[in-house]
């Protein structure tokens, strides 16, 4: 029989867990209930919500519909329009926003004031980043990886007529980003002797998730990452397990498991992301029991 290894920082951060009971709780209360985009990035847990008469606000138009009730801000917080926006209907407003990314649109709203320059590290494509870049007064740039850094620094010193020092630049991250590639990211930016100021906001939750998943899948036959599709967290995990295991899987629940045993697994590693409820961690590890 294969050894299961569970990593022991699978599932819900702090966050994610607040943002989730947050709802919840607002549900008891009996009044309409609706969050702003998907509280979590966690199909099996919005379509719960749902069913429980939460509903998804995606637009304006929708927005614009709401008459009463209580609107709760997703974990991965808003820009400032928006939280305008959400404010002007009228309706109970909820800030469920994960306090670490809070802290980032304070220090972005902050720094560019004072005339920095704002980096982001993360994808750009992601609401975490989307809202932390609404909190800039200056001019904001999104990076994701090595090359994109570079060619900032080439367009930077192409336009820049004044000395290196006086380009003053604050860089931040997504709370979800991958830390060793934050870290290359951020040499590159500092070789060229700008003014830089790095605010390393990956947080810890990612920070232990990552590097335990790292050390379960080094020694793993197969690895299993659990996580929604629309997780960038989860999409790292698999990222970094993948290097280290070529059989790792990356699922949303039991039934995506398609495995084949060999016969000859002597460990089965398993992490999930951090919007990965303890429910379907444990319904993953029991299927996998049975298989092996």
């Amino acid at each position: 029989m294969a050894e299961i290894i569970t990593a022991k920082s699978a599932g819900f951060c702090f966050g994610v867990k607040r943002a989730v009971e947050t709802v919840y709780e607002e549900v008891e209360k009996g009044s309409p209930i609706y969050t702003y985009g998907p509280i979590i990035h966690n199909e099996e847990v919005v379509a719960d919500l749902e069913r429980r008469g939460v509903r998804v606000i995606t637009s304006d138009d929708e927005l614009a519909e709401i008459r009463g009730g209580t609107i709760i801000t997703r974990s991965h917080g808003i820009s400032r329009e928006e939280d305008e926006k959400l404010r002007a209907t009228g309706a109970k407003c909820v800030d469920a926003t994960c306090p670490f990314v809070k802290r980032i649109h304070r220090i972005v709203e902050e720094n560019s004031a004072a005339g920095y320059r704002i980096v982001i590290i993360g994808n750009p494509d992601h609401p975490e980043v989307k809202g932390i870049m609404g909190w800039s007064s200056s001019p904001v740039t999104v990076i994701e990886n090595t090359q994109q850094a570079r060619e900032l620094t080439e367009s930077i010193d192409r336009d820049s007529s004044c000395n290196k020092k006086d380009q003053k630049i604050c860089v931040v991250s997504q709370t979800t980003f991958n830390a060793n590639k934050f870290e290359e990211i951020i040499a590159i930016l500092s070789e060229k002797g700008y003014n830089v100021r790095c605010m390393n906001t990956i947080c810890n939750a990612t920070h232990e998730r990552q590097a335990e998943a790292k050390a379960i899948a080094s020694k793993a036959d197969i690895m299993i990452v659990i996580g929604g599709k629309s997780s960038s967290n989860s999409a790292k995990l698999y990222e970094i397990c993948r290097r280290e295991c070529a059989n790792t899987y990356f699922i949303q629940t039991w039934r995506d498991l398609n495995l084949s045993p060999a016969g000859n697994e002597q460990i089965i590693g398993i992490t999930a992301g951090a919007s990965t409820p303890k429910n379907i961690i444990e319904e993953v590890q029991n299927h996998v029991r049975a298989d092996f």
